[in-house]
This record gives C-alpha cells, sequence and structure tokens, in this order.
C-alpha cells in the first residue's frame, strides 16, 4: 500500500502564479503608500525624509528590474535617463 502525502509540494506552475499574484499585490500597496507619500510630502514639501524613502525604494527597484531583465543596475539607471 502507497501512503500518500496529505500536503503535497507545489508544482512549479502553482508556485510561479502564487508568486506572480505576491508580486502584483505587492505592487498595489508600492502604488498606495506612494499616493500616502505625496500627500506627506504635500503638508511638508522641505522633509528631506520623504525624499530619502523614496530614494531608498528607487534604488532598490532598480535592482529589482535589474535582476528580471538581467541588466547591469548602470544599464537601468541610463535607460531611466532616455540614453
Amino acid at each position: 500500500m502507497t501512503k500518500r502525502n496529505a500536503n503535497p509540494e507545489p508544482t512549479a506552475a502553482e508556485m510561479y502564479a502564487a508568486r506572480r499574484n505576491d508580486i502584483a499585490r505587492l505592487l498595489d500597496v508600492l502604488s498606495m503608500h506612494l499616493d500616502i507619500n505625496d500627500k506627506e510630502h504635500a503638508a511638508a514639501p522641505t522633509n528631506w525624509g520623504l525624499v530619502g524613502n523614496l530614494g531608498k525604494v528607487r534604488e532598490d527597484l532598480v535592482n529589482v528590474v535589474g535582476f528580471l531583465a538581467n541588466m547591469d543596475p548602470e544599464d537601468v539607471e541610463d535607460f531611466l535617463k532616455g540614453e
């Protein structure tokens, strides 16, 4: 008698779909927080802390895009500059 696994491992397709969904949800949350940041910046336009927060997010996104596109961060920066 073969014992069945009550919790089978997900397939690659299932895991891909789950991770793709998580990323889409995270992008929605990012957009929501950008809107919140916009309101905070409008209320305190001289707050460099908010600028620093966006700088960190931008840097992380440059690295993420570089990773997914198999590009160096410098190439992503050039893309953003229109080069």
